[in-house]
């Protein structure tokens, strides 16, 4: 459980004083810009080489950042044309160190011991050129040329029960490598959906079921009129209400208001699917590997 000083979130960017360059530390070209669509600071990680440029938390490798968050949001778009690495330390109850690593390099989904790696699935805007023509060659590699601000949401202790068996106690670790555009990142035992406003969350008494809305901060902003989900995308993982893991990190279709139930059982709500979004789903069937992953259930 997280201590009082995580709750109800943690903005980390901010708690470890990044824009200060305290606690972290960078390599490469990594540079702090105004990003006008989001009317605030974000960091640009860009490099040939994904490995070769990074910003990373904490500084040291000898050093935890012991975040004991169930939850944790990544905001971030990924380069155009362009292939990124994510890197997770998460520590366990066995006193081990499991690294978690997604990226649109990845081809199929591996493991071992102590690495999960995840091929992550770069979607197209809803309707564009790119999402019309959703080609092998536009769903894996490559980000297309208009990928979205996303916000990630990653359940740490349901991958580590899901794939390895093990239980979770605290992020240690972040590393994020080029090519990338990150607003921010926080850790929650709450559940946040971007595309409820604090109104209307009070009104369908949320909190009861541990939804929130996304904390102002950590926002992406909606023009008026606008919905959030028309213009960003919104993907969690692993997704709700899977009985089976996912072998690879895709766009879901649900908001979570939608979908939980209470802050710790998932149970799936009926969702419909567009044709684009069907189709995108059965070609990643195709073309990652599930046999990784169906050991991991037979042990």
């Amino acid at each position: 459980v997280p201590a009082a000083w995580q709750r109800p979130y943690l903005n980390i960017f901010k708690h470890f004083r990044v824009e200060e360059g305290g606690g972290s530390a960078r390599e490469g070209d990594v540079a702090a810009l105004t990003d006008a669509r989001l009317k605030g600071t974000v960091y640009r990680i860009r490099g040939s080489v994904p490995a070769s440029s990074y910003l990373q938390l904490p500084r040291s490798g000898t050093q935890s950042l012991g975040l004991a968050g169930r939850y944790l949001y990544l905001l971030f778009r990924p380069m155009p044309r362009k292939h990124f690495v994510v890197h997770l330390g998460g520590g366990t109850e066995e006193n081990l160190v499991v690294r978690i690593s997604f990226s649109n390099l990845f081809k199929e989904f591996k493991s071992t011991a102590t690495w999960l790696q995840f091929p992550f699935v770069c979607g197209a805007a809803e309707g564009s050129v790119c999402d019309r023509a959703a080609g092998e060659e536009h769903l894996v590699g490559a980000a297309p040329a208009d990928v979205r601000w996303t916000c990630l949401v990653l359940d740490l202790p349901s991958i580590l029960s899901l794939y390895l068996n093990r239980h979770y106690r605290h992020l240690k670790s972040v590393k994020l490598c080029s090519n990338l555009l990150v607003k921010n990142l926080c850790t929650s035992d709450l559940v946040f959906d971007p595309g409820v406003t604090f109104s209307e969350a009070r009104l369908a008494d949320l909190a009861c079921r541990g939804v929130a809305p996304m904390p102002r901060e950590m926002a992406f902003p909606v023009p008026k009129g606008e919905k959030w989900h028309d213009l960003y995308d919104y993907i969690r993982f692993p997704s709700e209400g899977s009985k089976l893991p996912y072998d690879s990190i895709q766009k879901s279709c649900a908001s979570p208001a939608a979908v939980l139930e209470d802050p710790v059982h998932q149970l799936p709500q009926p969702v419909t699917l567009t044709k684009a979004v069907r189709d995108r789903l059965s070609l990643i069937h195709q073309i990652t590997s599930p046999k990784a992953v169906s050991a991991l259930w037979r042990r």
